[in-house]
């Protein structure tokens, strides 16, 4: 755990002694302006943590006499994650042996506990449904995790179940399969037309200025900037628009890196984003207002990005065998498919 002088993992307050103040125990003046959030107690042992500064020094002190117009700064440690527990949610198991399990994760599954999601994870699914089984490697909060998918993305993943296992995996996906086994495909249902049934998106992906959440494609020579490639082709086209173009994609995508948001981000950089991306293809709600019923209710309804994990390949780090994986359509992307080529 960092300790009390790790300024990034801590949050900062600075107080100011007003005049009438001067003269309280340290202690007691920091509880009458932090209560309820911070005890008394909890102050005192923060002070003897190294936690509390003024003008620059260290006070460990509880009980030293602050005086008028000084300024005390306390550094509050993050509150650590809770340990994720197990809970009895269901699974779609693909395979599983004694180093390994491949699932078919639903979207709207989170893959691992984080703010605002420490429960309901992929990963208190897995811990009831394998015990201590699972890799170590990952830490607490991510035990097993050699890759992740999106919340709303579904599709097949593998997780480790031991700390041999985690290791090879998690250098073939680090690998991206240059070099050996590993295959994943995606299928994407995207606006429009790409004007080419195949090619190859190679750009840099870093935090977006507008949002740090997201990404976007940046200059190479943005600190955060990351080599990003993605391989498309074209699998089908449904409806025309007004000007008899396709009103939307099925895409499979393939990828030589694995960036974050990197197939969503991608898409929409050709002016081609997934239908439902609440982030990436906001600019295309007007379109989805302006098409005809019941499509336009079923696209409106679509609150996720239409992407899927369809395919995963390995090769087993203890067999040896190439293992492939395929996970059909969730129903909700398929049917939106299919109101889409009813046009």
């Amino acid at each position: 755990m960092s300790g009390p002088d790790n300024e990034a993992d801590h949050e900062m307050k600075a107080l100011l002694v007003a005049p009438e103040e001067a003269g309280q125990r340290l202690d007691q003046w920091l509880a009458t302006k932090l209560a309820p959030e911070l005890s008394r107690s909890r102050l005192q042992t923060l002070i003897k943590q190294g936690a509390v500064s003024s003008s620059g020094t260290t006070v460990k002190e509880p009980k030293r006499k602050v005086g008028a117009d000084e300024v005390y700064e306390l550094k509050l440690p993050e509150p650590e994650a809770p340990e994720p527990l197990p809970e009895d949610i269901p699974l779609a198991i693909l395979h599983e042996d004694e180093a390994l399990i491949v699932i078919d994760k639903p979207a709207g599954l989170v893959v691992h506990p984080g703010p605002g999601n420490w429960t309901g994870t992929l990963v208190n699914a897995l811990i009831h449904h394998c015990g201590d089984t699972l890799s170590g490697i990952g830490g607490v909060r991510r035990p097993g995790i050699v890759h992740r998918l999106d919340r709303e993305t579904s599709g097949v993943m593998v997780v480790a179940k031991t700390d041999t296992a985690h290791r090879a995996l998690a250098d073939a996906f680090a690998d991206h399969g240059r070099q050996g086994d590993l295959e994943r495909a995606y299928v994407a249902l995207v606006w429009g037309k790409l004007p080419r049934k195949v090619g190859t998106v190679e750009t840099h992906l870093g935090r977006s200025s507008s949002d740090r959440t997201l990404r976007s494609v940046v200059s190479q020579h943005q600190p955060d900037a990351r080599e990003a490639i993605t391989h498309y082709r074209v699998l089908d086209t449904f409806g025309l628009d007004s000007s008899g173009e396709a009103l939307a994609s099925l895409v499979e995508c393939r990828l030589e890196t694995g960036r974050t948001h990197q197939i969503r981000v991608h898409m929409a950089h050709l002016g081609h984003p997934l239908i439902g991306d609440p982030a990436y293809g906001r600019a295309f709600k007007t379109k989805a207002n302006r098409l005809e019923e019941p499509l336009a209710s079923a696209v409106n309804a679509f609150s996720r990005q239409a992407l899927h994990a369809q395919l995963l390949a390995f090769r087993h780090p203890i067999s040896g065998e190439v293992m492939r994986f395929e996970a059909p359509l969730p129903e909700d992307m398929a049917e939106l498919m299919r109101q889409f080529a009813s046009l």
